[in-house]
């Protein structure tokens, strides 16, 4: 196992609070800053995620820590310890990221193993956080548990001087991959997508893969067919931030013009999904995400294009399944085409 995560997966940078304060850290800033947003309810930290302060996995965590967070404020501030204020209060982080599914099950998951201890005259206020943050600790525990599984699976499928090509930031998972493939012999190298506008590529993937010593350069989001037509790319792997039961795989803009290139030039893409969404059945089931136009405009808050020209941002890409050749999940890898059968 890793001894030392790289930064941005670490717990406490992901997200932590101290008294009525939620920190979250600030993936917009990184690596140039390793700073927090600071939050003073959970409508701020909503709007945290909504500004995409951190994203990919990062909400999942967020929400986590939410809750623990929520129970804390209404401790100390004396506050009732009510389900309904519990409900509300986490579903203001749950809508301020609606593709993310993952986070919204998992938050449902929880809602539900709680809700009876709400009922249970033998349970105080001290009973009912206790029993709350024990809840969070198992299914913590349990993502890390799935990651390094996810991980070992996703090492298996690297061969020997692969060089990687990937989209954004796949976190845990793909990092985990590459780490374990490499610590199993084999000489592996990346290239990533600087992935426009908010570079995560340039400012989370790679710095990442570089604390874990793995041969890693950036190229820009246009150049992967390039180098795909060079045989400079034997696989090309990404996270999924949902997976519907027809395979459909989406993820960040950018994803599908690479798994476009990908099949033209038989390489193999895998997408790394925890828990593919058995109430997406197809594509049409999607809510996809649009975000403002004008941070294709700027960068760093500053315009490098005419405001008065319009942009289009859809957040997220819709890879059909005939381009996907294998999907890493909780369960094993498994191809498009399989994975009704298993998670339906």
């Amino acid at each position: 196992m890793i001894e030392t995560l790289p930064y941005l997966l670490q717990p406490y940078n992901i997200c932590h609070f101290e008294g009525s304060t939620f920190y979250i850290g600030n993936r917009k800033t990184f690596p140039k800053e390793k700073g927090f947003v600071e939050c003073q309810n959970c409508q701020q930290i909503a709007n945290a995620l909504k500004l995409m302060i951190t994203q990919g996995g990062g909400p999942l965590q967020v929400a986590l820590t939410a809750f623990r967070y929520i129970a804390s404020e209404m401790d100390n501030n004396n506050i009732p310890f009510s389900y309904t204020h519990l409900e509300n209060e986490i579903d203001y982080i749950v809508r301020a990221r609606v593709t993310n599914t993952t986070m919204k099950r998992t938050v449902d998951s929880v809602l539900s193993q709680i809700k009876p201890r709400f009922i249970d005259p033998t349970f105080n206020t001290t009973d009912l956080i206790i029993e709350l943050n024990s809840v969070i600790d198992k299914i913590e525990k349990d993502y890390d548990e799935i990651y390094y599984k996810m991980g070992i699976l996703g090492a298996s499928l690297l061969r020997d001087n692969d060089t990687i090509l990937t989209t954004c930031f796949a976190e845990h998972t793909f990092l985990l991959s590459i780490y374990l493939a490499k610590e199993s012999g084999k000489q592996i190298s990346v290239l990533v997508n600087e992935t426009r506008p908010y570079f995560q590529g340039t400012r989370l993937t790679a710095p990442s893969l570089n604390e874990l010593s793995i041969d890693v350069k950036i190229i820009s989001d246009s150049m992967g067919s390039f180098y795909m037509g060079k045989n400079m790319i034997q696989h090309y792997m990404s996270a999924a931030d949902l997976v519907c039961m027809d395979g459909t795989v989406v993820n960040k803009i950018g994803t599908n013009q690479n798994a476009i290139c990908a099949k033209y030039y038989n390489i193999p893409y895998t997408a790394f999904a925890i828990s593919p969404d058995s109430t997406k059945k197809t594509f049409n089931d999607i809510q996809m995400e649009y975000r403002n136009p004008n941070e294709l405009l700027m960068i760093n808050d500053n315009y490098i294009g005419d405001p008065k020209i319009n942009a289009l941002y859809p957040a997220f890409d819709i890879v059909k399944s005939e381009l996907v050749t294998n999907i890493v999940t909780n369960k094993g890898v498994f191809k498009p085409n399989q994975i009704r059968g298993v998670f339906e």
